[in-house]
């Protein structure tokens, strides 16, 4: 991701919060870096350890429940990967939808959308959103005979 890429990111993610009436403190602005900067998913103890640096009397749950609050506005997706809970920051610059390595937490998009396909879908139920990841194994964290190396 590029710096250019980072900055409209952070802005994004800062006008979703101000629109949802939050002040743009530092505190915020760090945790929208933190998410546009990252290449990976992010576990609240992450979050919170890297806050903490910076901020030393935030605590843990003030963190949880930031990340909670910014999931349900949009700002971030969050998944339940082998771990644990992760969140990443939202990817809104095109429809696409995920595939994820279980093991290193790889991601790839494609473009092709399920919900085309779908048939019978209740004509009374509004569709505002919807998400579509696959969980699998990448080609570096398979064996060579198509099993994975991490025991299930």
């Amino acid at each position: 991701m590029q710096v250019g890429t980072h900055t409209h990111t952070i802005d994004e993610m800062l006008k979703v919060m101000a629109r949802q009436g939050w002040r743009i403190t530092e505190q915020r602005r760090s945790l929208a870096t933190l998410f546009a900067e990252s290449e990976s998913y992010l576990s609240p103890k992450d979050v919170y350890e890297y806050m903490k640096q910076q901020y030393p009397g935030v605590s843990f749950d003030t963190v949880y429940r930031n990340l909670r609050l910014l999931s349900e506005m949009g700002v971030l997706e969050q998944f339940h990967l082998a771990d644990g809970l992760k969140f990443k920051a939202s990817c809104q610059a095109y429809h696409h939808h995920h595939m994820i390595c279980v093991t290193c937490e790889k991601t790839v998009t494609f473009e092709f959308c399920p919900m085309k396909h779908l048939k019978d879908i209740p004509e009374s139920f509004d569709i505002q959103s919807h998400r579509f990841e696959i969980f699998g194994y990448c080609s570096d964290c398979k064996s060579p005979s198509g099993d994975s190396q991490v025991a299930h």
